[in-house]
């Protein structure tokens, strides 16, 4: 692996304050490879063998039950999946898939735990992540609950055009059907919300998105910072 991108690694939050000789056992016992598109990684139900560190690429996090799939997350670097099921030495509750070529680093669940009991820092940025990854899920939880599907896309359109920079114009961060899954639609639901926020604002052409009325989309999906901030 470049220096570079360990460099990155131990500037994780969950790695940051490590003893060191805690850190380099880790990395000793890792490894590192190269995915390419659509390769499960994990699945759920199986046992969490890894901790994995998405280093390059783009990771779809998803679950399924009785013929149906949906989309749960999308992982982008550098970061940690799935820390939970590490720490409890329980099994996947998600599946994961690359969705581009991607590089990954695995970790033995097992020297994980065993840093977590000898390394108080170690532990600690565990905790603090996890309790982070919770807050996410009560969010998203809310999002999905206490809001229609028109405000549920106008508020996701808010929060990426944020994360786009902030413009009028920007792009879609996933292709739409995923996008449908991820807000809990069909993908015939999603169209006729698109649809639906029309007289709000939006413009969509492909995958460009153009808010040519912020106050009135602001207006109509009145986003909430105790649901729509995703950091802590």
């Amino acid at each position: 692996m470049p220096d570079s991108h360990l460099s990155e690694i131990r500037d994780l939050h969950l790695f940051a304050d490590m003893q060191e000789a805690h850190f380099e056992r880790l990395i000793r016992a890792s490894y590192v490879q190269n995915f390419p598109p659509q390769i499960e990684l994990i699945s759920e139900g199986d046992p969490s063998d890894f901790l994995h560190i998405l280093v390059t690429g783009s990771v779809d996090l998803f679950s399924s039950w009785n013929d149906r799939e949906t989309s749960m997350a999308t992982v982008r670097p550098i970061s940690t999946f799935i820390l939970a099921a590490t720490v409890k030495d329980a099994p996947y509750l998600m599946s994961a898939r690359t969705m581009e070529k991607s590089r990954i680093m695995l970790i033995p669940s097992q020297d994980v735990r065993e840093a977590f009991s000898n390394d108080g820092q170690f532990a600690r940025a565990i905790v603090d992540e996890l309790a982070q990854c919770y807050r996410g899920v009560i969010k998203n939880t809310k999002d999905l609950k206490l809001r229609t599907s028109l405000e549920r896309l106008a508020n996701y359109l808010l929060r990426q055009q944020i994360r786009s920079g902030g413009g009028a114009s920007f792009t879609l961060d996933a292709e739409k059907r995923r996008l449908a899954s991820v807000l809990g639609m069909t993908s015939e639901n999603l169209s006729r919300a698109f649809k639906g926020l029309r007289p709000y604002g939006v413009q969509v052409k492909g995958a460009e998105i153009t808010i040519t009325n912020q106050a009135d989309l602001e207006g109509f999906a009145k986003p909430n910072p105790l649901i729509d901030n995703r950091s802590p």
